[in-house]
């Protein structure tokens, strides 16, 4: 049972760096650009302690509210009993990364209106909407080129 109860308590995986991973922060973290309204993943980079995140932030993912040049402010949602309270965290920019969970969505508004183009050129009607994958088609398996195989476990032979 821990005894400490401090800002960074019980952090030792969370915030290790990964394999390979280790050393001075690269430049190229410092020359992307952030603006409101970006949706970003908070994780905690421990080779730099100024402008971390609390650790309930780690792993988080929020929208910039306010961008300055070495942090950006975060706005996240916390559960609290019943309800959510925004929560607005001030972070480096090496402790946030731009968030993947949009870009399925982003890459599908595309190709939906490259094929609305094309078919409103052609003068056709073409469904947009995804669909879910239907069950498997039904099988029937012979058995006359195809016998039946009993299969029973080999006596354990010691090979000394």
């Amino acid at each position: 049972m821990p005894h400490s109860f401090g800002y960074r308590a019980r952090t030792r995986h969370m915030f290790k760096r990964g394999f390979k991973e280790h050393g001075p922060v690269k430049l190229s973290t410092f020359l992307i650009n952030y603006r409101v309204g970006d949706i970003v993943d908070i994780k905690a980079n421990a080779a730099q302690q100024k402008g971390m995140p609390h650790k309930y932030y780690h792993g988080r993912t929020g929208i910039v509210y306010n961008v300055t040049p070495s942090a950006v402010g975060v706005i996240v949602h916390k559960v609290v009993g019943n309800r959510y309270i925004e929560k607005r965290v001030n972070l480096r920019v090496e402790h946030v990364r731009h968030s993947k969970c949009r870009q399925e969505f982003l890459d599908r508004v595309k190709s939906n209106h490259e094929a609305h183009v094309a078919a409103k050129a052609s003068g056709e009607r073409v469904n947009l909407r995804r669909i879910p994958s239907l069950p498997r088609e039904s099988r029937t398996v012979s058995s006359s080129s195809n016998a039946p195989q009993t299969i029973v476990p080999l006596r354990y032979e010691t090979t000394i």
